[in-house]
């Protein structure tokens, strides 16, 4: 389906790209729609997730620093924003297909998706280049405030909602359907964006897009693997593995188009294709 999804956002890229702000729209729903399923009383940290999440941050900011060392700023957003993105929520299903622990990787999912919340704000104000008008504080607040309702209020909502009308959380932890239809939706459109984007502006920096493709495999693949090698330590290696491996591929994307330099969104369309080899790899291998 993901082939078909990004083939349709790719040839139809001159009408679907107009529908670009529909697209934090639908990740807050698909947000709604997993968090509606998280039992928030079951949810228990454990050393390893703080560990991963250092890792997501501080590796964020270090691999940023080091390319834009070495090649360019835009490069550096490409393969950084790999790193920074959150743990997707689907990544359960890939979990629990692996036996992994899947109430570990919930946890962490949650966890990892309240830190970027605060930390990618703080990230794009410091390293972006949209709102160099503003001050730091102007610029902060613009982009925190989009951030917190994307990722945090789905998570407010799910809880009141089930405590105000359990029957109407019910029928929402019914629709689990709907965020695999949404999560395509949402993937054509931010790939006609993306194409849209390349096709007008793009010109000239083939040699950008193709090294933010080859370090975006780099980085999925040693995300996966030193996810898997701490998360053995503590008995949780698929955990680990899909929990730091595993990214918000269309919610990297809405950023890195949002508030980096759009080519840069390069980093996690490529990231979607590497983590859906290895993910179609592991599941082959745990099966056959």
């Amino acid at each position: 389906m993901m082939p078909i999804s990004m083939g349709i956002g790719i040839l139809s890229y001159p009408v679907l790209s107009q529908l670009a702000f529909l697209t934090p729209y639908l990740i807050f729903f698909m947000l709604l729609l997993s968090y509606s399923n998280l039992s928030v009383r079951l949810i228990r940290f454990s050393k390893l997730h703080f560990y991963l999440l250092a890792i997501q941050l501080v590796g964020s900011v270090a691999v940023y620093g080091i390319l834009y060392y070495f090649t360019n700023p835009v490069v550096a957003q490409g393969v950084m924003i790999c790193i920074l993105a959150p743990t997707a929520t689907s990544t359960v299903v890939i979990t629990g297909m692996l036996d992994g622990n899947m109430a570990s990787l919930t946890a962490y999912s949650l966890l990892s998706n309240l830190a970027v919340a605060i930390a990618a704000p703080i990230f794009f104000t410091v390293i972006g280049d949209n709102f160099n008008q503003m001050s730091f504080i102007e610029e902060f607040w613009q982009i925190g405030k989009r951030i917190f309702i994307l990722l945090i209020l789905p998570f407010i909502i799910s809880i009141v909602i089930s405590q105000v009308s359990p029957k109407s959380h019910s029928f929402i932890r019914k629709q689990k359907y709907l965020s695999f239809y949404l999560w395509n939706i949402a993937l054509i459109i931010v790939t006609a964006r993306t194409t849209n984007f390349l096709l007008t502006e793009g010109q000239g920096h083939f040699h950008l897009m193709i090294l933010i493709f080859g370090l975006a495999l780099v980085v999925c693949i040693l995300q996966f693997i030193t996810g898997r090698k701490l998360g053995k330590r503590y008995n949780d290696t698929v955990a680990g593995g899909q929990g730091l491996g595993q990214k918000n591929t269309i919610l990297a994307i809405w950023m890195a188009q949002s508030y980096l330099n759009p080519i840069s969104s390069i980093g996690p369309g490529a990231y979607i294709l590497w983590q859906n080899m290895i993910n179609s790899y592991q599941v082959w291998r745990k099966h056959h």
